[in-house]
């Protein structure tokens, strides 16, 4: 299962958002490093097609994908030379294949922040700082242990020593490793050293519907935020009003967003941006006894993308009957959509789109 960190610094939201994004209560006190080891939670990946299939083919069971969400201790600076714990901060990043950093944007004396003012943009700069920092000395160790390594005339080795090198000038500029442009077996070889930037990296701007936001007033730092976001994933929410309907049922929840003005869940919205940023799709498999979505990679193949369900749909390939599925709710059932010619042989190279409903058929 492919996990999320959320990272950031101390009182900025994070276990409250973990609280309300996995309805896994977490210690969420207001003061720094309450939040010492990483709490796990799973989320289900929300999607109205699924719901619709399933109560279209009066499926018993209905499973949507999932993603896990890592609650990471908050970072402080001086952390890549072990400040605040740091040391063991940085490595539970390492073992997550993206990042969730919670930027506070709004203001709240009651809510301490660990420099004394909200400044995102300051707080954005001093975590990736300590990412950055981090990258450059694994960098740099990696770079020494292969130099014998390349002198042996070591083929992948020279790749990857000329792919760090490359990364390294991009580190020592300030700059993430994921701004440097590797091709496939760069990039291949330079996963194994697990460089902290060269995750794909969610900003989750945590506003307060009740308080006093930056983006409400004309405020300097917002337009500085909103710059620096402008070729960036992020989302908007308020994590302590979501962690609100942890004791709602849907009823309440629907009435409380209605009076504050807040339809949609931005909960959901993060959920969903992290799985495209992790470059995810899903295709479902439909029927009376199960409705189920999968996930796979983009640009995944019908072969390979029947493994997600079983080795053998992989390994005794015959073909892949599918069909988009809004054309398959068009038709109202999967009879009906045979009969008018809409389900589609497809062969083992068929990439398989995101919405496809498909069934597997092997030797």
């Amino acid at each position: 299962m492919l996990s999320v960190g959320i990272v950031g610094l101390p009182n900025v939201g994070k276990s409250t958002l973990f609280n309300a994004l996995t309805k896994k209560q977490v210690s969420a006190e207001n003061f720094p490093f309450c939040t010492i080891d990483p709490s796990v939670g799973v989320v289900s990946v929300p999607d109205e097609r699924l719901q619709k299939l399933a109560q279209m083919a009066n499926s018993q069971k209905t499973i949507h994908t999932a993603i896990e969400f890592v609650d990471i201790a908050g970072l402080v600076r001086g952390a890549s030379k072990g400040e605040g714990l740091g040391n063991q901060f940085l490595a539970n990043i390492r073992e997550v294949d993206a990042i969730a950093h919670v930027v506070r944007i709004f203001d709240d004396a009651d809510i301490v922040h660990v420099d004394g003012v909200v400044n995102p943009m300051r707080d954005i700069e001093v975590i990736n700082l300590e990412l950055i920092l981090a990258d450059l000395e694994t960098a740099s160790k990696r770079l020494k242990s292969l130099e014998r390594e390349v002198k042996s005339g070591d083929k992948e080795a020279k790749i990857l020593h000329e792919a760090l090198s490359k990364i390294m000038l991009s580190l020592q500029a300030g700059k993430m490793a994921r701004a440097v442009e590797l091709n496939e077996q760069e990039q291949k070889l330079v996963k194994s050293v697990n460089l902290l930037t060269i995750k794909p990296m969610l900003y989750v701007l945590n506003k307060k519907s009740d308080g006093l936001n930056i983006f409400e007033s004309n405020d300097e730092r917002w337009s500085e935020l909103k710059d620096f976001l402008q070729d960036k994933v992020y989302v908007e929410l308020d994590a302590a009003f979501e962690n609100e309907f942890n004791d709602l049922d849907k009823e309440e929840e629907e009435q409380l967003r209605r009076e504050f003005g807040v339809l949609e869940s931005g909960l959901d919205g993060m959920i969903k941006a992290s799985y495209r940023l992790l470059n995810l799709i899903s295709f479902f498999t439909v029927g009376e006894k199960e409705s189920r979505a999968w996930t796979i990679k983009k640009c995944t193949n019908a072969k390979e993308a029947g493994a997600a369900i079983h080795s053998d749909f992989r390994d005794k390939f015959i073909r892949a009957e599918t069909i988009a599925w809004d054309k398959l709710l068009e038709a109202g059932s999967k009879a009906r959509a045979r009969e008018l010619g809409l389900i589609r042989a497809e062969g083992k190279d068929y990439i398989v789109q995101d919405g496809d409903v498909i069934e597997f058929l092997h030797s």
